[in-house]
């Protein structure tokens, strides 16, 4: 099979293996997976900060939260560039999150008008755990890591 370098020297750095045939760009999608969860829940207390303090208009985006939600989504799209089934559906997931991000927030927003008390991001917990275990599954459980585990 043909290697074809898109990004070249972004594609020799991170399209490189660890241990077999694990790339580097599955385990920084991992763990920007895991850094996502701890903003989201970062960004929840403060959401509830917020909403006690000034109301449904004082609630704001966690700068945090949403830069890694970019890395997240520029990573799945580059990973999408080096393994194309793994890729496609880590970066279809990683959409879902982004998607029941914006609506998770904009749910806070109309709780915080209606003085109701803020639920937790449910669903987006719930996508963000879709996409740590299928990326942990296409890290730790595909290729020859498999074997051992």
């Amino acid at each position: 099979m043909t290697e074809f370098e898109l990004f070249g020297p972004v594609d020799s750095v991170l399209g490189s293996t660890i241990a077999g045939e694990v790339l580097v760009i599955e385990v920084l999608l991992l763990g920007l997976v895991v850094a996502n969860m701890a903003a989201r829940a970062r960004a929840h207390s403060r959401h509830v900060e917020q909403a006690a303090d000034g109301g449904a208009e004082a609630i704001s985006r966690h700068p945090l939260h949403v830069g890694l939600n970019v890395l997240l989504m520029l990573g799945a799209f580059y990973y999408l560039t080096l393994a194309t089934h793994a890729g496609m559906v880590a970066s279809v997931l990683v959409l879902g999150v982004l998607l029941t991000d914006v609506f998770e927030f904009e749910s806070r927003k109309v709780e915080a008008r209606r003085e109701l008390e803020l639920d937790r991001p449910k669903a987006s917990v719930v996508s963000s755990l879709l996409v740590l275990v299928y990326l942990g599954y296409v890290t730790f459980f595909s290729g020859p890591l498999g074997q051992f585990l």
